[in-house]
C-alpha cells in the first residue's frame, strides 16, 4: 500500500499575506506620468481601466495587422515591410491566435522547403510559435515547425529550450505572466516603467483575489476530516486549487475555481481508491453505488470507501445547489452524477485490466482513456459553472463541442501517462499508453513516447479546427475547456506534478499563488 504524506502547502497558504507594491512608490509612479488627471466620480477601477485601454488598443492592432494582412496576399509588388519574415509570421500568429481567418499560405513565399528561413532567434521562436496553431492538412506549418525546431538547438537561450517543449498555445498565460514582468524588469532600459508597475499591481491583486479562494477551499477540505482516515489517497489540494486557477484565472471566476478545486481532489481520492485501495469487488460495488447515488449501497464495503462515497455525495450535492442558486433554471445534479459515473466506469475498467493482468492496445487504451482522464467530468463542470443561465442550450453546448472535449481529455491522459508511467511501472499499476504501444509494437521506450507526442501534437490539430469553426458565443466558454489541457502540460511537464510534493509543482506553486511581486 503506497503511503502519501500530507500536504506540507496548506498550512503555509491559510497564514500568508500578500504585499503589494509601497504605495508612495506607486503614487510617485502615477504622479510622473499624470495619472492624476483621472477624475475620482467615475468610479473605475484603476486596474480594470488600464486593462481595459489595453485590451483596446491589442484589438486595434489585430484589426490593423488583419487589414494589413488583406492588403499583402492582394499586392502584386512587395514593400519592404512585406518582406520581413518576423512581422510576416508574428502576423500569422496573432490572426490564428484571436479566430480571424489566417492562411498558411501567408508564409508560403517566406519558406521555401529548403531552410532558407532566418536565422535569428526572435523569428525562430515566432514561427514556432505560430506553426503550433496549425490544423489538419496543413503540411507546410508543420515543416516551419519541424525546422523552427531544429534551428533552434543552435542557440543555448533558455527562452529557445522552453518554447520548444512549452509553445505558447499550449500554455496557461495566467501562469505565464510573473515570467515576462520579471522578463521586462531585467530590461529596464525598453520598458514603459508605469505600464509594468502596473502589471505588477494587477498581478498581486488577482493573487489576493486567488488567495482568499484558496482558504475557502482549504477550510471546505479541513471540515470533511477524511485525510486522517485515507492514509492511502493524495492529500493535494493545494494543487487541486492551482490546476483550477490554471483553467479559469479571473477574478470574477471565484466560484467556478472553488467547484473545480473540490472536484478534481476527489477525482485524485476516487482514482486511489480504484488503482491502490480497493479489491476488485470493492471497486465493482462502489460503480454501483455511483450508478444509483445511494449511500446503502457502500454500506457493506470497507469504512475507507464509504468515507470517500459520503465525500463525493455531499460534495456534488452541495455544488449543484450552488450552481441553480447562482445560475436558475434546473438542477444540474443529474448531469453531474452522470459524468461521475461514466469517469468511475472508465475507471473500473482499468482496474478490470490490472487484475486480470491485460495490457490492452492502444487504441483500446485511448477509447477508455479519454474518459478516464477526468476531462470529460471537468468540462462539465466548466460549462454549468460558466454558463450565466442552465438552459437547454448549455446542454446543446456539451454536445457541440464533443470533439473538443474528446481531444482536450486524450491530451490530458497522454500529457499524465508521460509523467507518471515510470513511477506506475515500478509501483505495478495499470498499463499507461506508453506501456501498451511498447508491447504492440514491441518498440523502445524512447520511441513510443515519440508516438505518443505525436498523438498530443495531432490531438492539438484537431482542437484548433474545432475552436475555429465555432460560433463566436460559444468559443468563450469553450476557451476554458481547452485550458484543461494546457494545465496538463503544466502539471506532467517535468514528471508528476500530483505524485511528487516537492518538484517543479511546487515553484510553480509559490511563485504564482504565494509570494507577491515586489
Amino acid at each position: 500500500m503506497r503511503i502519501v504524506s500530507p500536504s506540507c502547502q496548506r498550512d503555509h497558504f491559510v497564514m500568508h499575506r500578500p504585499r503589494l507594491p509601497e504605495k508612495s512608490k506607486l503614487n510617485q509612479t502615477q504622479k510622473h506620468h499624470s495619472i492624476e488627471k483621472q477624475k475620482s466620480s467615475e468610479r473605475i477601477s484603476p486596474i480594470n481601466q488600464t486593462f481595459g485601454n489595453m485590451i483596446i488598443y491589442f484589438l486595434l492592432q489585430v484589426n490593423i495587422l488583419k487589414g494589413s494582412t488583406k492588403l499583402k496576399l492582394k499586392a502584386k509588388r512587395k514593400s519592404k515591410e512585406e518582406e520581413d519574415l518576423y512581422a510576416t509570421a508574428l502576423c500569422f500568429r496573432l490572426l490564428r491566435e484571436h479566430g480571424y481567418p489566417a492562411s498558411q499560405d501567408m508564409l508560403k513565399d517566406l519558406f521555401d522547403g529548403k531552410g532558407k528561413l532566418a536565422s535569428d532567434m526572435k523569428t525562430l521562436l515566432v514561427l514556432l510559435e505560430g506553426s503550433h496553431l496549425s490544423m489538419d492538412g496543413e503540411n507546410l506549418l508543420n515543416d516551419i515547425r519541424l525546422f523552427s525546431i531544429k534551428n533552434l538547438q543552435n542557440f543555448t537561450s533558455d527562452v529557445g529550450r522552453f518554447t520548444t517543449t512549452n509553445p505558447l498555445a499550449w500554455r496557461v498565460r495566467w501562469y505565464d505572466i510573473r515570467r515576462h514582468i520579471n522578463a521586462q524588469k531585467v530590461i529596464e532600459c525598453n520598458t514603459n516603467s508605469m505600464l509594468l508597475e502596473l502589471a505588477k499591481l494587477n498581478f498581486n491583486i488577482i493573487q489576493a483575489a486567488h488567495q482568499k479562494d484558496l482558504k475557502d477551499v482549504i477550510r471546505w477540505w479541513s471540515n470533511l476530516c477524511i485525510v486522517e482516515d485515507l492514509d492511502f489517497t493524495r492529500d493535494r489540494i493545494v494543487e487541486s486549487f492551482f490546476f483550477a486557477v490554471g483553467i479559469a484565472s479571473e477574478p470574477q471566476h471565484g466560484s467556478i475555481r472553488k467547484w473545480l478545486a473540490k472536484v478534481i481532489q476527489l477525482v485524485l481520492i476516487i482514482d486511489d481508491v480504484y488503482d491502490i485501495y480497493g479489491s476488485l469487488d470493492d471497486v465493482q460495488q462502489f460503480t454501483r453505488a455511483i450508478e444509483k447515488w445511494d449511500s446503502k449501497e457502500v454500506q457493506l464495503l470497507p469504512e475507507c470507501i464509504q468515507i470517500c462515497f459520503k465525500a463525493l455525495h455531499d460534495t456534488m450535492e452541495e455544488i449543484s445547489i450552488e450552481i441553480q442558486r447562482q445560475k436558475g433554471g434546473p438542477s444540474v445534479l443529474p448531469h453531474m452524477k452522470l459524468v461521475w459515473v461514466n469517469f468511475c466506469k472508465a475507471l473500473l475498467v482499468e482496474a478490470t485490466w490490472y487484475h486480470k493482468g491485460h495490457i490492452p492496445t492502444l487504441k483500446e487504451y485511448l477509447d477508455n482513456g479519454w474518459t478516464s482522464s477526468s476531462g470529460p467530468l471537468l468540462s462539465f463542470h466548466v460549462i454549468f459553472g460558466l454558463t450565466d443561465k442552465i438552459t437547454n442550450e448549455t446542454l446543446d453546448l456539451c454536445t457541440n463541442c464533443q470533439e473538443i472535449i474528446y481531444h482536450t481529455s486524450v491530451i490530458i491522459r497522454l500529457c499524465n501517462d508521460q509523467g507518471t508511467s515510470t513511477a506506475e511501472l515500478e509501483r505495478g499499476d495499470v498499463a499507461s499508453s506508453i506501456i501498451c504501444y511498447m508491447q504492440e509494437e514491441n518498440v523502445s521506450e524512447d520511441v513510443a513516447r515519440e508516438h505518443i507526442e505525436s498523438i498530443i501534437l495531432n490531438s492539438w490539430k484537431k482542437i484548433n479546427y474545432h475552436f475555429n469553426i465555432l460560433p463566436t458565443s460559444q468559443r468563450k466558454i469553450i476557451k476554458y475547456i481547452i485550458n484543461e489541457a494546457r494545465m496538463a502540460h503544466v502539471m506532467y511537464h517535468s514528471g508528476d506534478g500530483f505524485g511528487v510534493q516537492d518538484g517543479e509543482t511546487r515553484d510553480l506553486v509559490l511563485i504564482n499563488l504565494v509570494e507577491p511581486i515586489i
